[in-house]
Order: C-alpha cells, then sequence, then structure tokens
C-alpha cells in the first residue's frame, strides 16, 4: 500500500520569482542612489523613467503573487483529490480496459456481449503481444466475469484481454472489456488522483465499480 504525491518538496516557482525581483529591486535602488549622487545639476535625470521602472516593479510583484495564490489552489485541490481517493486503497475496482494485473497466478476481467454469440473465445497476451492462453467463455448476451488462472510459472504482470465473438450468421459482436484489481497505491498526477490497480496506473474517474476486498492492513502484508 503506498500514497505517493508528485508535488516536489522545493521551493515553488512563485516564490523563486519573488526572490529574484527582490534582487532585482535591490539592485534597481543602488543603481538610482548612485545615479543621484553623481547626476549633473544642470541636466537631472528624467524622473519618468524612475517612475515607469517603479511600476513595472509593481506589476510584476502582482503577478507573482497571483501565481503564489494560484499555486496554493493548486496545492489545496491535490490535497483534496489525495484525501478522497485514500477510501479505495484496498478495495476491489472495476475500470474500462482490457489489461489486467496478474497477481498469485490469477488476473481478473469482466466483458459484455451485445447479444447472444455462438461462440466467444477469449486470449490472453503478455506485454509483447505473445499469446499466453486461449480459453471459451459464456455466450450470451450481457455481463460475464472472466477469471483467469494462468498457466503454473506465468510471471506476475500486465496482460491483455481479447475476444472473439460472432453471431450465428457470422456478424462480428462487439464486446466491452473490462478488469479488476485491488487498489495497492495512490498518486497525485497533473492534480488528479491515480490509482495503481494491480499494477495499472488509472485515474479514479475511469472506476466503473467498487466491492469491499480484505482490510488495509491485510493488503499491505
Amino acid at each position: 500500500m503506498e500514497v505517493n504525491s508528485a508535488a516536489a518538496n522545493t521551493t515553488s516557482a512563485a516564490s523563486q520569482s519573488q526572490t529574484k525581483l527582490a534582487q532585482d529591486f535591490d539592485q534597481f535602488l543602488t543603481l538610482l542612489t548612485t545615479q543621484l549622487q553623481f547626476q549633473d545639476p544642470l541636466d537631472p535625470l528624467d524622473s519618468n523613467q524612475f517612475t515607469e521602472q517603479l511600476v513595472s516593479f509593481t506589476q510584476v510583484e502582482q503577478t507573482i503573487t497571483t501565481n503564489k495564490n494560484l499555486e496554493r489552489m493548486i496545492s489545496q485541490t491535490k490535497t483534496a483529490a489525495m484525501s478522497n481517493a485514500v477510501g479505495y486503497l484496498g478495495t476491489e475496482v472495476t475500470i474500462e480496459t482490457d489489461r489486467a494485473g496478474l497477481r498469485n497466478g490469477t488476473a481478473k476481467w469482466e466483458y459484455g456481449l451485445e447479444t447472444n454469440a455462438e461462440e466467444v473465445k477469449l486470449t490472453v497476451q503478455d506485454a509483447s503481444g505473445k499469446v499466453i492462453d486461449e480459453v471459451f467463455g459464456p455466450n450470451k448476451a450481457g455481463l460475464h466475469d472472466f477469471i483467469w488462472d494462468a498457466p503454473a510459472d506465468t510471471p506476475d504482470g500486465i496482460y491483455q484481454l481479447t475476444i472473439s465473438a460472432e453471431t450465428i450468421d457470422g456478424t462480428e459482436i462487439q464486446a466491452a472489456i473490462f478488469s479488476k484489481g485491488t487498489v495497492e497505491a495512490i498518486e497525485i498526477l497533473d492534480g488528479d488522483a491515480h490509482l495503481s490497480v494491480n499494477g495499472i496506473l488509472t485515474a479514479a474517474g475511469n472506476i466503473q465499480a467498487v466491492k469491499p476486498n480484505k482490510p488495509v492492513a491485510e493488503v499491505a502484508s
């Protein structure tokens, strides 16, 4: 079980810009003081130039302040997304993907048929596209669970399911494929909570169903 955040433990971009602005402003004041000390009384410096530069510094400072507020809001959004996703840890979820993670020799899918089929062939492939197993599944219209017991010595990892189904007259039937797995970890990517489901990283919004599985303490063991 893991809870990770993509937020870096470094100074924010807005804070770095504010530090740089302060340094530039100090240099500006030093140069201005020096120019005033050595200006020609008969040809004094144009005060409009100073005013324009001061206005520019003020505008930049306001922009940096706005950026800092945005960074704070984004950080709060990430924290809220993480808090909302923690409840998924240790549960079994269903996600819309043809890939499933093999754990302890078992992977779980669910598929749906639009209509009855003459036969349904289920093909499982590894990440390289190699066919690992082929079986026949239920052929009636509706949703069906497919719990794959992998051949002996099949390593844990991500496997893909493809379905071939046709009516009795040879018309191809479209099949929706989902996978099931336990939420093992949570990560925040670009402000959105992503769940690691048996090794598959997916956005929380892709979850189709949730079912209590094992207590979180057992999942971590």
